[in-house]
């Protein structure tokens, strides 16, 4: 019988009203069960692995996914596949970071929450558990239909590291605009089978559990003073994402140019990330980006800002040799990126 690993961090799906203080608070995986007795009509056993603390998913960190990608390791050639539940707010953070983190996956790790607590009379939360489940479970020629890391949600199945959450009021809360979805639920469940990555022949699961969180951000803004770029620039860390405009375009003032490439001569790493949510990088099509090509900024494509930041954290666990990881994150490891 298939096996399925459910692992619960906390998030909405496991929140309930309390009638006194009308807050939210958690509850344990057994009152969600309670809520949803189809569970009990899959085919499959059920086991499931709850934080011992209830994470509400801002206090997400870099220690936490290590956890989860240990947790994965540890049950891997237990089971089919893993449903982890967790908050929606940075579920592609985490989702994202962990398909870095687990290299030659082969089976699926369905991330599902809900916009609304699993005990609401118009929750989200049944059908994106049960979908989330018969997902992970689902196999063809005794080979997973879906070996990736993934999110879903409102009736789509989305790669995790091409994905961000877009709405907070919504169903549909998640996007992936630079991807396909992987698969979309309804009378019958339909897989893009084109667009789903396949493992290696060769070797098994790699888990890679050091990330490093140096890493600033740097968003530009019409008028953006020098004092701003320098603080950021010349912060005690060792890679900067930097949001642009469309394509990878900055201002090409001197003195703009002249600190982004007193950083990289020190050693760091900046990535240009378009701040559009849909489209790429294309460095040197433009004048206000080719001198950016010149100084050694890297090209970040059309990946998303979740997937840049985790991508950073973890290439910078794995290498102190910059030159080494701009090679890296200007090259597809997981699907995150589309080099043009």
């Amino acid at each position: 019988m298939c096996q399925i690993l459910i692992i619960y961090t906390g998030g909405t799906i496991g929140m309930m009203n309390d009638p006194k203080t009308n807050v939210l608070r958690p509850i344990n995986f057994e009152q969600i069960m309670e809520n949803v007795p189809e569970l009990e009509r899959l085919n499959c056993r059920i086991n499931v692995h709850s934080f011992s603390e209830i994470i509400d998913s801002s206090n997400m960190n870099p220690v936490i996914w290590s956890e989860l990608a240990g947790l994965i390791e540890k049950n891997y050639d237990k089971v089919d596949g893993f449903v982890i539940l967790h908050g929606s707010d940075t579920m592609s953070f985490t989702a994202s970071a962990l398909s870095f983190m687990l290299e030659n996956l082969a089976k699926p790790i369905i991330f599902t929450g809900s916009q609304l607590p699993i005990g609401s009379i118009r929750t989200d939360a049944k059908e994106n558990l049960m979908t989330a489940i018969e997902i992970a479970k689902a196999k063809k020629n005794d080979r997973a239909r879906v070996p990736e890391v993934c999110i879903y949600f409102d009736y789509k199945l989305f790669r995790a590291n091409r994905s961000f959450k877009y709405n907070s009021v919504k169903f549909e809360a998640f996007r992936s605009p630079n991807y396909p979805i992987l698969a979309e639920s309804g009378v019958h469940m339909r897989y893009s089978i084109n667009d789903i990555r396949q493992p290696s022949e060769d070797g098994g699961l790699i888990v890679h559990k050091e990330l490093m969180s140096d890493v600033a951000v740097l968003k530009l803004y019409p008028g953006i003073s020098p004092k701003v770029v320098e603080t950021i620039v010349n912060a005690d860390v060792r890679g900067i994402v930097m949001e642009t405009f469309g394509a990878g375009n900055t201002t090409t003032d001197q003195w703009f140019v002249d600190m982004l490439k007193g950083a990289i001569d020190k050693g760091k790493i900046i990535l240009d990330i378009s701040q559009c949510k849909v489209g790429t990088v294309e460095l040197g099509r433009y004048e206000t980006s080719k001198q950016l090509k010149d100084i050694g900024v890297a090209n970040g494509y059309d990946m998303t800002f979740e997937a840049a930041v985790t991508k950073m954290m973890y290439l910078l666990g794995q290498s102190n040799d910059s030159k080494q990881v701009k090679e890296w994150l200007e090259t597809d490891l997981r699907g995150e990126l589309t080099v043009s």
